[in-house]
């Protein structure tokens, strides 16, 4: 009879759950709260060379006062294409092209559009735990699985779902306060 380590299971488990969380701390890094930052164009693509380019990869950014970011092109003739994606992106960003580099000033959020923004971070937020859920779903049947073909006992697959659902709430506690301190900062709450 195999021996089934529910430890590596467990490892894996943790592994995948955090993958999520990772992905949502990039999301909610992206929404901007009035304040500049960097991470508020990760989704801009410029097209540049051909394929389109993520715009940290053909500018140097950086923030030199609290509400204007700054793009420094690598390559001077791709200031018009970075101004034309910035402009494109759907983050209602208008960037003014000095012939040097792209001056990028963050307006000031309206309450209408923080509450809006706020709804997209719980929206994110519940995508994440549904996607925890599914990796406990995937994991609770592989644990039914084992049992059924006799590779661990009944108690060991008892212990397993209870382990798995610990990690399943402590992940889906760390959810919730990503999505509490991204409101926080753009509720003020």
């Amino acid at each position: 009879m195999e021996v089934i380590d529910l430890k590596s299971l467990y490892a894996d488990l943790k592994k995948r759950m955090d993958a999520v969380i990772d992905h949502l701390r990039h999301e909610l890094a992206g929404v901007r709260t009035g304040r500049a930052t960097i991470a508020v164009l990760d989704p801009v693509h410029v097209e540049a060379y051909g394929p389109r380019m993520p715009l940290n990869q053909v500018a140097s950014l950086s923030v030199p006062d609290p509400m204007t970011i700054v793009a420094q092109p690598f390559d001077m003739s791709l200031l018009g294409a970075i101004e034309k994606a910035i402009r494109a992106s759907d983050l209602g960003l208008n960037p003014n092209n000095d012939g040097k580099l792209v001056r990028i000033p963050i307006p000031a959020l309206t309450e209408e559009r923080r509450k809006e923004l706020s709804r997209h971070v719980h929206k994110m937020s519940e995508e994440a735990r549904n996607s925890v859920r599914q990796v406990r779903r995937d994991m609770n049947e592989k644990l039914k699985k084992l049992l059924k073909d006799k590779l661990v006992s009944e108690d060991d697959e008892r212990k397993g779902l209870d382990e798995v659902q610990k990690i399943t709430d402590q992940h889906v506690v760390l959810i919730d306060e990503l999505q509490k301190k991204k409101d926080t900062d753009l509720l003020g709450k």
